[in-house]
């Protein structure tokens, strides 16, 4: 069934329980969200940075912005892009396109004018919903997507070039729209991360949405009395197909706009938080200010908290060992996907299964997984090959890229482009994406191995290995190394403690900087190739 048939549920059997809360623990920091009291967001409002909305009053907000839609005679199958940070407005912004049977297209908020452009243009956007944030981007190309028929804008102080969302929907009904869909039916458009290029448009189902909704409550056994803490930018599958399991499980989500380890804690604290997604870096991040003695466990209540889980990237066993010994009655879960597949869940570790950390896990529900060599033929467990899926969440398509499609979709099953091997148990355990294998002297080299070695030594926060052109062997390894605060450590001291590596996997060079992530942790190795792999560059910083 399409997706919002489910916040038509809740709004009739919870009609007023808290679907949402949002909250900005620190509204006049610089970068972050200015905090707005929107009309038609009351209950709570602007009480010590937090708003939240009942399931009844999320079901309403949908219901009116899809009658504008349908007003302005958006219809199935337009489209509509969606450029907002985190905030209550997104998620029903969200559900009233899927009402109008309209494609939803979420927009990365870190994308220049150039790229919301390209997305727009590429996803054949009619419509386009923005906050402030992006005020001046949206203006810098407003005369140059002509395609895009309506602006509509989110927040006080209306620009001139668009019409406010605020004022609009106080006069559309509150009714459903009862567009009648099935799960066939185009339901949303997502962007790829781009760590390996420009972003593709990935086309998925209303089948899809559904399945992840299924997939989430399997693997996690969400129940109504669970608390969701949601942190990641909801324009990506991760963080909004985690959040169906609160959808699915009729509980409550929180929206928290911001990283810090002393904001994730107080909102665990005072929300009462059971399940917290978190990506690599900010759990380091806690576990440092634990080490530290910036963060002091016994200053929250943390005892409703019973599962962490990870995914979007591969988790170093040893950073899951640490969060262990510091929460050691929680329940752990690991979970891998991409957008092609409806984000996570595909694949997972499945709670229970720590001994086997360092895995992504087997198939997740309704999922189907498969090794392959270069000819497509299934290798032998221990071999190393390309990690293929096969279920209910696959894309359709890449929009308006019929080469791609048939490169990455065969017979059914999607090819991720991540190496994997699959041990005898029949866990699979990631080795590294496709494109970032190194070979080096005839010999493949997987950077992720390294990388877990090297995030072992106690003065290392982050560290990506990549490969650098060399005249001899093709290419060596480069390490690019992020120290933790008020650490230092000498290139002799890096190469000493790489010695228990393997000679042919020991990086080459070793440069000290941070390391770039997208806002979904994934690490950019694109522009770290930029940076240090350029014709000329290569000489002085590597061999020099």
């Amino acid at each position: 069934m399409p997706i919002f048939e489910l916040l038509e549920r809740n709004a009739k059997i919870a009609a007023n329980e808290t679907a949402l809360v949002e909250i900005n623990p620190d509204p006049d920091e610089k970068n972050n969200v200015t905090w707005k009291d929107y009309s038609l967001i009351e209950q709570g409002s602007n009480v010590n940075g937090r708003r939240e909305i009942t399931w009844g009053e999320f079901d309403k907000l949908a219901n009116r912005f899809a009658n504008l839609l349908l007003s302005r005679g958006i219809n199935k199958g337009d489209r509509v892009a969606i450029l907002l940070m985190n905030s209550l407005e997104w998620l029903p912004i969200y559900f009233g396109i899927l009402k109008t049977g309209a494609i939803a297209v979420p927009l990365n908020f870190r994308y220049t004018s150039d790229e919301i452009k390209y997305c727009l243009e590429l996803s054949d956007s009619d419509v386009l919903v923005f906050g402030p944030e992006f005020i001046g981007r949206i203006e810098n190309i407003c005369n140059a997507i002509p395609k895009v028929k309506y602006k509509f804008f989110v927040g006080d102080q209306c620009p001139t070039f668009s019409e406010s969302y605020n004022k609009l929907i106080t006069y559309c009904s509150t009714d459903s729209p009862n567009i009648k869909l099935t799960d066939e039916d185009d339901a949303v458009i997502y962007f790829s991360s781009g760590t390996t290029g420009f972003p593709k448009a990935i086309l998925h189902a209303h089948r899809s949405l559904s399945h992840s909704a299924k997939v989430e409550q399997n693997h996690h056994k969400q129940s109504s009395d669970d608390v969701f803490l949601c942190i990641p930018p909801l324009y990506h599958t991760g963080a909004k197909m985690h959040w169906f399991g609160s959808l699915i499980s009729c509980s409550k989500a929180v929206l928290l706009k911001g990283t810090k380890p002393r904001w994730i804690l107080n909102a665990v604290d005072s929300e009462k938080c059971t399940i917290v997604w978190l990506l690599v870096p900010w759990a380091q991040d806690i576990l440092d200010s634990i080490e530290s003695g910036e963060i002091n466990l016994e200053e929250y209540d943390l005892s409703n908290w019973r599962l962490m889980h990870i995914g979007a990237q591969p988790v170093p066993p040893s950073l899951i060992k640490r969060w262990l010994k510091y929460f050691p009655n929680h329940e752990y879960d690991t979970n891998y996907g991409l957008s092609e597949s409806i984000g996570p869940g595909c694949v997972h570790l499945g709670i229970g299964n720590v001994d086997k950390v360092g895995a992504i896990g087997k198939a997740g529900y309704g999922w189907q997984t498969k090794i392959v060599d270069p000819d497509d033929n299934v290798v032998a467990k221990g071999e190393v090959g390309e990690l293929c899926v096969k279920g209910p969440g696959v894309m359709l398509c890449y929009y308006r890229d019929e080469k791609a499609t048939e490169e990455s979709l065969k017979n059914g099953w999607l090819k991720t482009g991540d190496m994997a091997m699959e041990d005898k148990d029949g866990f699979i355990y990631l080795v590294d994406r496709k494109k970032d294998v190194i070979i080096t002297g005839g010999e493949n080299i997987y950077p992720v191995q390294i990388e877990d070695f090297i995030r072992q030594n106690n003065k290392v926060k982050d560290v990506a290995v990549i490969g650098a052109p060399d005249k001899r062997l093709g290419e060596i390894t480069l390490a690019i190394v992020e120290l933790k605060e008020n650490m230092s450590m000498s290139e002799e001291e890096f190469n000493n403690f790489c010695l228990d590596l393997p000679r042919y996997k020991r990086p080459k060079k070793v440069i000290f900087d941070d390391i770039p992530r997208n806002p979904t942790g994934k690490i950019e190795k694109p522009k770290l190739r930029e940076k240090y792999c350029k014709e000329g560059l290569v000489a002085a910083q590597i061999n020099g």
